[in-house]
């Protein structure tokens, strides 16, 4: 995919700490990204470390999307889903060992709410959506035979992946975009960058807050609170958040309405209303956590978020014909 970089440049006063810090200016990027729009925003000293900052970013971003990117035949996880079933310890990238360490952690902590072997459900889901054509019980059941992250093995010390069950398939699309702007984060603290904020499709994480801002970046979020358009802003700075729904992404058939959120237990899109909004330390946290709330639903989730610490939820829940909204203590928007 070709790259187009839209510059911004807005000046801003000497930074608080005195008048021996430089002078800091506002630069923004936009260009497309695993499927859907990637914006980062920083404050650098000059438009050269600007640049190089934003190429580096761009950069490692290719790189995640060839590893993680079930879409793409022949990046490394489709590779290594390949050798399911085979009893083969296959040696991965850093990074793909990381992120599925983190996916299987929270499908641990999650009780598989969230699980990143959901492939094959996830591939029967895409036909559906694209042909119109219910996947049936049978296929169902077939693809969740293969479904279950209890079926990864992962080993530190080689950095290798076991795959035990045949014609497994994974995918971490439910966490990938979080753990990206958090490797993005990373390169731009790496050119001494601290002041950023970068989405991707809406996971949204914060660095340090800009020098003109000291409450944080002004985000919107999806309020929930009236109309699914409604929107309000919140302050954030060195955390992330991420709201996850059924507003613009789901299928009707027969009469019914699934979400794009899918249950790994029952291989369908959820069948009600539910919009989680969470606030996280970082990206991937509140890119998953968003999926495993919507599945666990408002009530279930009141105790889940124990499992969980630093993270932030807001809940809101259409099931029946009744609607219920819920936020942890700490939530505030």
């Amino acid at each position: 995919m070709s790259l187009r970089f839209v510059i911004l440049f807005l000046l801003v006063g000497r930074a608080l700490t005195g008048s021996a810090q430089p002078l800091l200016h506002r630069y923004s990027f936009h260009r497309g990204l695993m499927g859907t729009q990637f914006n980062v925003t920083f404050y650098a000293p000059d438009s050269l470390t600007a640049i190089r900052a934003n190429a580096a970013v761009s950069a490692r971003m290719d790189s995640l999307n060839q590893i993680m990117s079930d879409y793409l035949d022949g990046s490394e996880i489709n590779r290594l889903s390949a050798t399911s079933g085979s009893g083969q310890w296959v040696r991965v990238s850093p990074e793909l060992f990381d992120v599925l360490r983190k996916s299987i952690s929270i499908a641990r902590l999650s009780k598989g709410r969230f699980d990143p072997t959901i492939g094959p459900l996830s591939l029967l889901w895409r036909r559906a959506v694209r042909r119109k054509e219910f996947p049936s019980p049978r296929e169902r059941r077939t693809a969740r035979q293969s479904v279950g992250y209890r079926f990864v093995e992962l080993d530190s010390v080689t950095r290798s992946v076991r795959l035990r069950q045949a014609r497994m398939r994974l995918d971490v699309g439910g966490i990938g975009q979080g753990f990206a702007i958090d490797e993005a984060l990373i390169v731009l603290r790496g050119f001494g960058i601290r002041s950023a904020l970068i989405d991707i499709g809406g996971d949204v994480l914060a660095g340090d807050a800009p020098p003109d801002q000291p409450d944080g970046w002004r985000v919107e979020v999806s309020s929930g609170k009236a109309g699914d358009t409604d929107t309000l802003t919140v302050n954030l700075k060195n955390a992330a958040i991420t709201t996850s729904g059924d507003t613009y992404r789901y299928l009707e058939y027969e009469g019914r309405r699934y979400s794009h959120v899918m249950n790994p237990r029952s291989g369908l899109g959820l069948r009600h209303f539910v919009r989680a909004t969470v606030l996280a330390p970082d990206g991937y946290r509140a890119d998953a956590l968003t999926k495993v709330f919507s599945v666990a639903g408002w009530r279930k989730s009141r105790r889940l978020i124990e499992r969980f610490p630093g993270v932030q939820l807001y809940i809101l829940e259409n099931k029946n014909g009744r609607l219920r909204r819920w936020q942890s203590a700490e939530f505030r928007l």
